[in-house]
């Protein structure tokens, strides 16, 4: 093997190496918000909280490129507690479309809020 060709192919491996492994699903700034959120529950703090969800929900980047699971309930149920009902049942039922083992708990939960 020529040497122009070993060093192209060395760099090539260098540059493969320095990128990081692709997560599942994006997070954006999830962590940061529910932190926030659940240590101090503000008006202010609760609508950044549901623009984090809502931007996760749009633009899925991960390698699986769907929500992480349990996001469609949390999203569903603060928008349920913020008065959007039927927005947040929505959510809730796209919890179970996309992980049906999620159904035997989030159906529990539909039922409570749809009994109110």
């Amino acid at each position: 093997m020529s040497k122009p060709l070993t060093c192209i192919i060395a760099a090539t491996l260098a540059l493969c190496a320095c990128t990081g492994p692709e997560t599942l699903y994006s997070w954006h700034d999830y962590d940061n918000a529910t932190y926030k959120y659940n240590k101090r529950q503000t008006e202010e703090l609760q609508a950044k909280l549901l623009d984090t969800y809502r931007r996760m929900t749009e633009h899925q980047g991960g390698r699986r490129g769907v929500v992480p699971p349990g996001l469609y309930a949390e999203y569903g149920y603060l928008l349920y507690k913020t008065g959007k009902k039927d927005e947040g049942l929505g959510f809730l039922r796209q919890e179970i479309k996309l992980y049906p083992e999620s159904e035997r708990y989030i159906s529990r939960i539909i039922k409570q809020i749809e009994g109110k």
